[in-house]
């Protein structure tokens, strides 16, 4: 019995999720692969995590406002799209297809769903969402990225009405204009550029997802939540940012999958090509079944979310269990098929093998959510 039966006291069964892409899912992908086709190719990408400027502005404006991607989840009486999940969904598939470095997850998904789970009519928090949803601000949350959930974050402290506090490994922090803070006295929006505030950029693994150390030094900031709706907003925002994620890693998945594909059947080895060995074809075929598991995970993950089914926070757990396993699985499968080059910095596949092993601690590991797993359905642990 699910979640949801439960719930309503009915022996009918919960509807099946919807797992296919509807029109308007795959016009919306049309219009973002051909724009990180033509802005963000591989050359492209590799030249710009060499620069200091990992994010390219025309570039997020293009997939922000032109496309209208950042407001997705915003409602269009706050100035967004009033879309779904799964169109959000979409547009992280193919982001993961290209590793595009744009702070769509941090701004658009993370920090944009905390303050709508704040549920605001007025004020600092609707303004700031329109901001967002227009794709003038990116926004960061404040919690390492590697953190599973609002309880296990980092929260400064508020001293006399100025925040105190130092939070390492929080993604986008160096590139977005402004950090939701979580301190023990409610969520605060500040603003990087303002005083007291020092984000120190780290040495990641991924160079397209930076990460930065955020110390606040005495820094002032308006508070959006009190410390009650702070830790269910927050925790919020971390689901679906971990639901979606999986999307992305779906998008890593296929893109390597479908790479190590065309390659073999090119490559040539004895006269003949090196796809058509059987042990090569086993191990694609193998890879082929994991995608296709991935993609039933992670739109499972996001229809969920998008019906708010109660079954929401399960599917999230089973997405990123299974997901992040598949997407480091295919990285690492581009990487040595590929034989030689796909070793070299020139060719791509080294990114998609940092993107998605970045991404198999992001809010929480496979392991962690294979513990949430087992606390939903009242199984022993693993």
């Amino acid at each position: 019995m699910t979640a949801q039966t439960a719930q309503s006291g009915h022996n009918e069964p919960a509807p099946l999720p919807v797992l296919l892409y509807s029109e308007a899912e795959e016009d919306l992908r049309a219009a973002v692969r051909a724009l990180l086709a033509d802005r963000a190719d591989a050359p492209g990408v590799i030249a710009r995590v060499e620069s200091d400027t990992p994010y390219d502005p025309r570039l997020w404006k293009a997939l922000a406002a032109d496309i209208g991607a950042a407001g997705l989840l915003v409602p269009e009486k706050l100035g967004g799209q009033g879309a779904t999940y799964r169109e959000a969904a979409v547009v992280l598939e193919e982001l993961g297809r290209s590793v595009a470095p744009a702070p769509y997850l941090t701004s658009s998904v993370v920090a944009t769903e905390t303050l709508l789970a704040l549920a605001a009519q007025d004020g600092p928090v609707v303004e700031l969402l329109g901001e967002l949803a227009a794709g003038r601000r990116t926004a960061a949350l404040a919690v390492p990225f590697s953190a599973p959930a609002a309880d296990e974050a980092q929260p400064a402290s508020v001293v006399t009405g100025r925040l105190e506090g130092t939070v390492t490994g929080v993604a986008d922090a160096a590139t977005a204009d402004m950090l939701l803070v979580p301190t023990t006295d409610g969520l605060y929006a500040v603003e990087t550029a303002s005083d007291g505030v020092t984000v120190e950029p780290l040495v990641a693994l991924d160079l397209t997802r930076p990460l930065a150390t955020v110390v606040l030094d005495g820094a002032t900031g308006v508070r959006v939540a009190d410390a009650a709706s702070a830790v269910p907003a927050v925790r919020r925002g971390l689901l679906v940012g971990a639901g979606l994620l999986a999307s992305e890693q779906l998008g890593i998945a296929e893109w390597c999958l479908t790479e190590t594909v065309r390659y073999t059947r090119e490559r040539h080895q004895f006269n003949r090509p090196v796809g058509s060995f059987q042990a090569l074809k086993h191990r694609m075929a193998q890879l082929w079944l994991e995608v296709v598991s991935a993609r039933a995970a992670a739109r499972n993950a996001a229809g969920a979310l998008a019906t708010g089914s109660p079954d929401a926070p399960l599917a999230v757990a089973v997405a990123q269990a299974y997901c992040s396993n598949v997407a480091v699985h295919a990285a690492e499968e581009c990487v040595q098929l590929h034989g030689g080059i796909g070793m070299t910095w020139e060719h791509p596949a080294h990114l998609y093998l940092k993107r998605a092993k970045a991404d198999s601690i992001a809010y929480g590991t496979a392991g962690r959510h294979r513990e949430v797993i087992a606390e939903l359905a009242e199984l022993p642990a693993p």
